[in-house]
């Protein structure tokens, strides 16, 4: 299994607004983030440790102006957490290794998908297309998209 970690050369290659979203919890703007609107097959990894948490097969339009998915990739790679920031009771998303700011998560997401919505930050990912999953090191995930939908 793939060793994924925080370390300080990554953090170094972030981009101020990476950096501020993932180290500092930031918020990003809604509808002006890199995946809010993103479409193509793949998976998005964490920013920092490249550890899988989130397909584009639970990728779902909540109009809300973030990447929005119905479940983690990983169970195991996202933790849950209690925020009660801005005067509100809400449920972050970290990363499990990295320990980066992802986003929240909401119990309005569709019904039929168990009713989660991950509301997360585009610069806390990076996406793996899915006809890049092997030679970017994460060919188990391959399986979840026939060759016909690359």
């Amino acid at each position: 299994m793939p060793n994924y970690t925080k370390d300080p050369e990554a953090i170094s290659r972030l981009s101020p607004e990476q950096f501020r979203v993932t180290q500092q919890s930031g918020t990003e703007r809604p509808f002006s983030n890199e995946f809010w609107n993103h479409h193509e097959p793949g998976i998005y990894v964490d920013v920092v440790s490249g550890e899988p948490l989130f397909s584009s097969l639970d990728k779902f339009d909540s109009h809300c102006g973030w990447p929005s998915f119905t479940k983690p990739l990983e169970e195991d790679h996202v933790e849950e957490l209690t925020d009660q920031t801005h005067g509100m009771i809400r449920t972050e998303v970290r990363s499990t290794n990295a320990d980066s700011h992802l986003g929240h998560v909401f119990d309005d997401g569709p019904s039929e998908a168990g009713g989660l919505r991950y509301c997360i930050n585009s610069a806390s990912l990076r996406f793996i297309p899915a006809d890049k999953l092997e030679s970017e090191g994460y060919a188990e995930y391959a399986k979840l998209f026939p060759k016909e939908q690359k």
